[in-house]
């Protein structure tokens, strides 16, 4: 690694040169320091650091002590050099050594074959008639420089990057008797196009051009301001599949969108683009700045071919790779970035591409690959019904979705959207992942295949053998009309397993008192929605009978009060059911297990209720019959 060259303030006239590493080994081995004098000090045997300075010399001298001894020579081979001996006041940016070395054998040519006019005039084009300090470079200033008073573009970025015509500023404010030298990176050369102009001459930009012209961009790109256009090369275009350009190219909303997206507010020379940095774009997106080996990144991909050609509104860099942006892509395209491809492969298998490749305002809810990891669902009709139900009608904004909303979907189901503190979620499938909003379609990744709600919650319960036990104690409670209303219940609901297993003596009691079984089904219930994801830790569920019920998350299982859910997620349209294989009870009356109580012909009927649920072929349902049998034996409750 090389630093920059930089002063160290705690040590006068000291300077930090460079910083390398002993040994063949880069990793292994340790740094070592360079220092040496800064321009205009030296040392002072015994003391520490270059405390001595030195008198100050006119321009031309002070090139040769700054390390810019080929612009000193340049500089008395043109003529210049009475110029920045004399009287006057100048600023020069003077080219390192290593700037006049990079240049190109037909370049510097040119240059030196005529010294009295091409040399003479670029070296002055390096020059401002006034003193100009590092204080005085405002971002985005221009400076008139002494050639034909052709402007000199200043940026100044946040990070502390001093550019000059996007020559970074390596050595700052070396005063002089006439004035002050400043040594950049760069030659820099006179600017006097568009980007407008860039895009109209270069012939690599020729698909560019012809975009511009579509989407109406020309004029922008030719007016005053300060943009940075990443120009991408017919190369780049050509990497496109023909159907996606081609529907782009025709699209005037998604090209604008596309050229917007290669289009940042401000100019930002290479120098000023470092890994770290995020861009934001005239279409409003950002690009992220990142590093491959000695590549600079955009999005994660090195695609900058040329860099920093400068323009009178901006800078040009070109790329080699087009940066779509999510506006101007199908659903389709947004998935291929997005850990959704195995739902997307159910789409397609489903024959619902279309809703997800053309002009079809919709919301896709695409269940994540991890949900299918252990299986992959068979497409049938069952299925195609249900990805139906994954497809919500308007385009949506996750940021925009409330509480309580309803959705349609083009299954012709209602979807209901619920806010919680941790999560944001569509019925009993959460949002996993930022949406991402395509040209006519959003997509939203989510943790789990959606459920849609088929009856109230008494529907669920009677639709299900493990719960016919549960459904008899709730109409025996006289709790089934309220659970067939509209309202919003979650309702932990104990499995026919779950009764049986009760002590003797405390489901006898249970069963023998119709309103300690209405008080203790309540607390089994609460009148607020809470599916699986909105618990995180810990949530307290206020129940219907008063008591809070603790809900909590442990190795991706539900638990409440400790015990944990055996299904959880199953929709109503009125509320939530989760299955537990235990009936809860308050913790204030939970009763003691007492084995010598006698038997009570309503505990054998419960204790039949599994059988019962199996039983085939009869019109009446079980829990009918279950309710029926259970007061002729014991009379009621």
């Amino acid at each position: 690694d090389t630093w920059r060259y930089r002063c160290l303030p705690s040590l006068v006239g000291l300077c930090l040169t460079s910083l390398s590493h002993a040994g063949p080994e880069m990793v292994l081995s340790s740094p070592v320091i360079s220092y040496e004098c800064c321009p205009g000090y030296e040392k002072v045997p015994g003391e520490k650091g270059c405390p001595a300075a030195l008198p100050l010399s006119n321009i031309y001298e002070t090139l040769g002590v700054v390390g810019s001894a080929t612009t000193q020579l340049y500089s008395d081979r043109s003529n210049l050099r009475p110029e920045i001996e004399g009287p006057g006041t100048f600023t020069i940016f003077a080219p390192s050594n290593e700037a006049w070395a990079s240049l190109s054998a037909e370049t510097l040519d040119s240059l030196v074959s005529n010294v009295n006019i091409e040399l003479l005039n670029a070296l002055r084009y390096h020059m401002v008639n006034k003193r100009v300090l590092t204080d005085d470079l405002k971002h985005g200033t221009t400076l008139n420089s002494m050639y034909q008073n052709l402007p000199i573009q200043i940026h100044h970025y946040p990070n502390g990057i001093v550019t000059v015509n996007c020559a970074r500023l390596l050595k700052a404010d070396h005063h002089a008797t006439n004035g002050v030298v400043h040594v950049i990176d760069k030659v820099i050369s006179t600017t006097t196009n568009s980007i407008q102009h860039i895009v109209e001459t270069e012939e690599s930009l020729e698909t560019l051009r012809a975009a511009v012209a579509a989407s109406d961009l020309n004029s922008l790109l030719e007016s005053e301001g300060q943009y940075t256009l990443l120009a991408p090369t017919n190369e780049a275009f050509e990497k496109i599949p023909r159907e996606m350009l081609n529907r782009i190219l025709g699209d005037p909303e998604a090209l604008r969108d596309l050229l917007n997206h290669h289009i940042l507010k401000s100019a930002m020379c290479a120098e000023a683009i470092i890994a770290g940095l995020t861009m934001e774009t005239l279409e409003g997106t950002t690009l992220d700045v990142g590093c491959s080996g000695e590549e600079l990144t955009l999005n994660g991909r090195p695609i900058i071919a040329n860099k920093d050609i400068l323009a009178t509104n901006g800078v040009v860099h070109f790329v080699n790779e087009l940066l779509i942006p999510d506006s101007a892509k199908t659903l389709f395209e947004l998935a291929q970035e997005s850990e959704v491809s195995e739902s997307m492969n159910l789409f397609r298998q489903a024959g619902l591409s279309s809703h997800l490749t053309g002009s079809e305002r919709v919301t896709l809810l695409a269940p994540v690959n991890e949900v299918f990891k252990d299986k992959r669902p068979t497409v049938d009709s069952n299925m195609r019904n249900l990805l139906l139900n994954h497809i919500v009608k308007d385009q949506l904004s996750s940021k925009y979705l409330y509480h309580g909303q309803k959705l349609q979907t083009l299954g012709d189901k209602e979807l209901r959207v619920f806010v919680y503190r941790n999560n944001l979620c569509i019925e009993n499938a959460c949002i996993a992942a930022h949406d991402k909003r395509g040209r006519f379609g959003t997509l939203f990744s989510v943790d789990k295949m959606l459920t849609p709600p088929t009856g109230s919650v008494m529907d669920v319960l009677k639709a299900d053998h493990r719960f016919s036990t549960l459904v008899a104690a709730i109409q025996s409670a006289g709790l089934m009309e309220n659970l067939n209303r509209p309202g919003t219940f979650t309702v932990f609901a104990p499995t026919n397993e779950a009764f049986q297993a009760m002590p003797q003596g405390e489901l006898n009691k249970l069963m023998g008192n119709a309103k300690e079984l209405a008080s203790i089904l309540k607390f089994h219930m609460a009148d607020e929605i809470l599916v699986s994801g909105a618990v995180s830790a810990l949530v307290r569920l206020k129940s219907m009978q008063g008591d809070k019920l603790e809900v909590s998350m442990k190795n991706h299982v539900i638990h409440v009060n400790k015990e944990p859910v055996a299904e959880s997620d199953i929709m109503a349209t009125n509320g939530v059911i989760h299955a537990v294989s235990s009936v809860l009870q308050p913790q204030a009356s939970r009763p003691q297990e007492r084995g010598d109580e006698p038997a009570d012909p309503a505990l054998e009927i419960f204790k039949q209720a599994s059988a019962l649920s199996k039983v085939k072929g009869k019109n009446t349902p079980v829990y009918s019959r279950l309710l029926a049998k259970m007061k002729e034996n014991s009379g009621g409750f």
